[in-house]
């Protein structure tokens, strides 16, 4: 069975944001819904910043589709199967 229930922290404790029909002393595995990326701020700016560059390289029609990357990509893996 599979049970989503939506919670939120007050004062330190999961308040659920509604009712629920458990049996008393029901035991539930509590999950965060957002983990993070865990990047630290250097990989983060790192990121962004590789972001921006392909963006800017989009806009002056420097990309190319994604037919031909999935084309190159997989004239790359037959390349290295045939080694």
């Amino acid at each position: 069975m599979t049970l989503t229930l939506k919670a939120r922290v007050r004062g330190g404790r999961l308040v659920l944001d509604e009712p629920v029909d458990l049996p008393e002393g029901t035991e539930v595995e509590l999950v965060p819904a957002d983990e993070g990326d865990g990047l630290d701020d250097a990989d983060r700016a790192r990121l962004h910043e590789a972001l921006r560059r392909s963006s800017d390289q989009f806009r002056a029609g420097e990309g190319i589709s994604a037919d031909e990357l999935l084309t190159e990509l997989g004239a790359r893996q037959s390349h290295r199967r045939r080694r």
